[in-house]
């Protein structure tokens, strides 16, 4: 429910930008940031490496957008989820959807985002901390709103144990991804309504 419609897009060439990055994505995903050079990435977008630099002024740059794009998308979307519903319960499903989805359709970005969180500039990495920690903290409120007796510290567990859960989908495909979002949507409801 973001205002985006793939955690990608950001800025006037969204759809070249979008398709860059999400190529830089699997790449970064599959050999890792530092096994991954500009020109890996020019091939797999058709282009040379240095053509690169007309839409993205570094390969630190590239993943700096990347991190902050999902996050932007991550709480916008929760944000969305949330507004559209007085009813804690129900904002509660609907993050847990919002986020088992996003976890499905984009596992290349979960495992980006789980492993080059330090490879940012210490400028991204400020700034997606700081998305992050916004992102959560939706979640706490509604955890808390939605499950009664839990208090701030556990509801902040709670939160970050089920993003665990939801995030491991990039290393689980035993099942479909029908199949999988039901049993990690069930599990994560489940989780959080005994935290109390």
């Amino acid at each position: 429910m973001s205002t985006s419609p793939t955690p990608l897009v950001t800025g006037e060439k969204a759809t070249r930008r979008e398709e860059i990055l999400s190529a830089a994505a699997e790449l970064f995903a599959r050999h890792g940031f530092h096994g991954v050079g500009i020109d890996d990435i020019g091939a797999a977008v058709g282009i040379s490496g240095p053509a690169l630099y007309r839409h993205f002024r570094s390969k630190d740059a590239m993943l700096g957008e990347m991190l902050n794009s999902i996050s932007h998308y991550l709480l916008d979307g929760g944000r969305a989820r949330v507004d559209a519903t007085a009813d804690p319960q129900q904002a509660l499903a609907e993050l847990v959807e919002f986020h088992v989805d996003f976890a499905l359709t984009h596992p290349s970005l979960i495992t980006v985002q789980e492993r080059n969180l330090a490879n940012l500039t210490d400028a991204d990495r400020k700034q997606v901390r700081a998305l992050q920690r916004r992102y959560v903290e939706i979640w706490v409120k509604v955890i808390r709103d939605a499950v009664p007796g839990v208090g701030e510290r556990q509801a902040r567990s709670a939160a970050h144990a089920v993003f665990g859960l939801i995030n491991s989908t990039p290393y689980n495909r035993h099942l479909d991804d029908d199949e999988l979002a039901v049993l990690l949507r069930r599990l994560a409801l489940g989780a959080l309504q005994s935290a109390a």
